[in-house]
């Protein structure tokens, strides 16, 4: 039975009979903790700047300054799109942003100037205590590698918090690597965070991204990584696993994608190495064939949007809610809908502030079914 941590470190990938093996296992263990049910959380995305210090290999999401379309959301725009969210049905307010433009580029400075914040944390904490106090809409916020004072002043005003380690691999921060030139990226600062997460009883989401350079070995270092910072302070709520997408436009846009098997194998090394009651997704916009992950281990697909366009993936459309859900029935599985802030974190003390509990409780959220 493939189960330590060595074990996973040398499975061979490019083994199918190997592979199907650790998938077995992942999904009994799924089984056996969350049954058929497999949740999404209905979001909004809110894009509040698209600007970053960093300037990933992979990434079309950032827009140099000098570029038109470099931009803060303004106030208008950010509540303009929540309330079309709500409208919709949607619970979580996504706010996803670049890390830290103003620390590099003089024009976001300004931009920030004239939106009457001296920094994007500011600024971001205005916006989502704007979306709680105009709408019903739970915010949560994906802000990266950001101190341990900036994640205790966004508590207050988000019910989860997300950065994604990505990978351990320094090997990354080689000259023509994914992640060259981004101080952000660094493992020992975004492991950094991830602590201080922790620390602050921040329900927190964090992940892998699998196909940008990085070796099997590294990916199970990774998600060991995830699992050791958990086991010390009982904060991670939920570990994406993605994978890499060739697009136009990007660096790059030439990179072989990983493998499907790849992919799987990473899944079902990930539950095997998580604690039980940490949720396992993957992003079914990212899948030609979403439904294989099912047999992985998965129990979540993370947020899903009626209203608003994948930002960092805009060629990849989310899936249908409802043609999802009868997808899902073929293979056994009902789909159920969750908070950003999972039930357990919801009623443990000290991880939701009163002031955002009151804000989920006004609105019902607490009594959201997980099964619709």
């Amino acid at each position: 039975m493939i189960i330590g941590d060595s074990d996973l470190r040398g499975v061979d990938v490019s083994n199918p009979a190997k592979v199907s093996e650790l998938m077995g296992l992942a999904a009994n263990l799924r089984d056996s903790t969350y049954g058929n049910v497999v949740t999404y959380s209905r979001k909004v995305f809110l894009p509040l700047t698209n600007m970053c210090r960093n300037t990933c290999k992979y990434c079309t999401f950032v827009q140099h300054p000098s570029r038109p379309s470099a931009n803060y959301m303004t106030p208008e725009m950010v509540l303009a799109t929540a309330r079309q969210g709500e409208q919709s049905g949607c619970r979580e307010a996504l706010f996803s942003l670049g890390e830290n433009p103003e620390a590099r580029y003089p024009e976001a400075k300004e931009m920030l100037r004239k939106l009457g914040y001296e920094t994007t944390i500011d600024y971001l904490d205005a916006m989502c205590r704007l979306v709680v106090a105009e709408t019903s809409l739970v915010p949560h916020v994906n802000a990266g590698a950001i101190t341990e004072s900036a994640l205790a002043q966004l508590k207050d005003c988000s019910a989860s918090m997300g950065m994604m380690l990505e990978s351990i691999s320094k090997n990354l921060f080689r000259k023509g690597m994914a992640h060259h030139a981004c101080p952000d990226k660094a493992p020992k600062m975004r492991l950094r965070t991830v602590e201080a997460a922790g620390r602050l009883k921040i329900p927190f989401t964090t992940g892998v991204l699998i196909g940008i350079g990085e070796t099997w070995q590294e990916r199970i270092d990774s998600l060991i990584a995830i699992r050791d910072a958990h086991l010390k302070h009982g904060h991670i709520q939920e570990v994406i696993v993605q994978n890499f997408r060739a697009k136009k436009g990007i660096e790059a846009e030439d990179w072989p994608e990983p493998h499907v098997n790849e992919m799987l194998a990473t899944l079902a090394a990930a539950r095997l190495i998580l604690p039980t009651g940490v949720s396992l997704q993957a992003p079914p916009n990212l899948a030609d064939d979403a439904l294989a992950y099912l047999d992985a281990g998965i129990n979540d697909w993370g947020g899903i949007s009626p209203v608003t366009k994948d930002f960092i993936n805009p060629e990849r459309k989310w899936p249908h809610i409802e043609e999802l859900r009868t997808a899902m029935k073929t293979k056994g599985f009902q789909l159920g809908e969750r908070l950003t802030v999972y039930p357990d974190y919801l009623d443990a003390e000290g991880f939701v502030t009163a002031r955002m509990y009151q804000h989920i409780s006004e609105h019902g959220h607490t009594n959201i079914g997980l099964v619709s």
